[in-house]
């Protein structure tokens, strides 16, 4: 049987580990992005950029979903 909030602590932590891993999708594609700047490849820069903005979106998305969660 399961305890009273047992199966909303599983959906939070799920949507949090949801949360960590997009910010973790964005944050490799600012690196790329990043070191395409620095290699002066401004054509891969910016189409990593463009992946980041991608990513940035779902996560926060996400994160909005995971803090709700919580907050409940």
């Amino acid at each position: 049987m399961l305890e009273p909030n047992q199966g909303s602590n599983k959906t939070a932590s799920a949507s949090h580990k949801q949360a960590a891993s997009d910010h973790e999708a964005c944050a490799k594609h600012h690196h790329e992005a990043a070191n395409m700047h620095d290699n002066d490849k401004a054509d891969e820069a910016k189409m990593s950029s463009r992946a980041a903005m991608d990513c940035c979106d779902k996560a926060t998305k996400q994160s909005t979903t995971a803090c709700g969660c919580s907050a409940n």
